[in-house]
């Protein structure tokens, strides 16, 4: 099964400074490529079609890299947050009319080498209006920020500490477009606040990946992320 993926791409990256004065997020070099290539190959790869870039800083200088998509083997199309910035909610929210009824999310500075078709078939198969993946990652490589059980999602938390939390958000989920109906339209709104608003009213589902995620949102992350592919694509 393959829905349309949003890849939010649209923040200032404030974090990887200097080199993103200039350029966005999406843009930095790693391994010889800009890193939004990488992923849109792997998306390809993994069997996905359709591509929504949310972008917002500097998104131009994307939108005139990537074009169509055709050169990637996709159909890609473009939205931006317009004068300020929505946030991941916000940008989602604007993006509907290209996504459709259901889609996948992903944030721009995350490599997820996962199941692409299996998510979106749990999705779809749990009748809930959004799914998360979570990753067992016990405090390796990020700070575990969701309590998961029996392929339940019980807890869900952005910035405080919980000894029971061992999974993580991983970085990709899954949406209905209605979900958005009850946020104002124009108005800045975070995709966490969103998964927190459906696990309260116990329509998140959950599904968990084996594969460790990878980022470029850190100067640590990116220089983990240029090691890994790095080594891809010298074989």
């Amino acid at each position: 099964m393959s829905l349309p993926v949003a890849i939010l791409a649209g923040g200032l990256a404030t974090r990887l400074r200097p080199i993103t004065e200039k350029i966005p997020k999406a843009l930095v070099d790693v391994a010889g490529k800009p890193f939004v290539v990488h992923q849109l190959e792997l998306l390809r790869a993994r069997g996905i079609r359709r591509v929504v870039l949310c972008l917002g800083h500097l998104g131009e200088q994307v939108e005139a890299l990537v074009g169509d998509g055709r050169a990637f083997g996709l159909e890609v199309a473009c939205s931006y947050d317009g004068e300020r910035l929505l946030g991941t909610g916000g940008a989602l929210r604007r993006a509907l009319p290209a996504l459709g009824e259901r889609f996948l999310v992903l944030y721009g500075d995350a490599y997820l080498d996962c199941d692409y078709a299996e998510v979106a078939r749990r999705f779809v198969e749990s009748g809930r209006l959004g799914l998360m993946t979570v990753f067992r990652n016990a405090g390796r490589w990020d700070e575990s920020n969701v309590v998961y059980r029996e392929g339940r999602i019980l807890r869900y938390t952005k910035g405080s500490r919980d000894p029971e939390m061992e999974h993580i958000d991983y970085g990709l989920g899954g949406l209905r477009a209605e979900v958005f109906a009850s946020y104002p339209e124009g108005a800045p709104l975070d995709l966490a606040a969103v998964y927190q608003d459906l696990l309260a009213r116990g329509e998140l589902a959950g599904h968990e990946v084996a594969r460790r995620f990878y980022e470029i949102g850190s100067p640590e992350g990116l220089a983990e992320t240029r090691r890994l592919l790095e080594g891809r694509e010298s074989r």
